[in-house]
């Protein structure tokens, strides 16, 4: 289930519409209802309070005015495995190809 301070991805009728930060979940009065406090990711920024069942924040779909809604929860992706390369100190991504990866340590250096 998403926590306080996850990122969510807002689904409306089937498309992503926008990102939100979960401030808040506090229980309702009614079991398994929470009170969802949300910081929409858009400008400008608006907070919101949904209220809605624990399903629904774990990211079973449900409507709002009759139209479908869900929340997904955002995932860092993982950063791109470093290979090493034989002939250069350097590691270059593999998802870079032949690219070459910049050390800013070393360009402070040589100013």
């Amino acid at each position: 289930m998403a926590q306080e301070n996850d990122i969510v991805l807002i689904y409306f009728e089937d498309k992503p519409l926008t990102f939100a930060r979960i401030e808040d979940i506090s229980p309702d009065i009614k079991p398994d209802w929470y009170h969802v406090r949300l910081l929409i990711l858009q400008v400008p920024l608006q907070v919101v309070t949904w209220i809605l069942k624990d399903v629904y924040i774990e990211g079973e779909e449900f409507t709002m005015d009759a139209k479908r809604m869900r929340l997904e929860l955002v995932v860092c992706p993982e950063e791109p495995r470093m290979v090493a390369d034989e002939d250069k100190e350097d590691e270059i991504p593999e998802d870079f190809g032949d690219g070459k990866v910049i050390s800013f340590a070393s360009r402070k250096r040589n100013k």
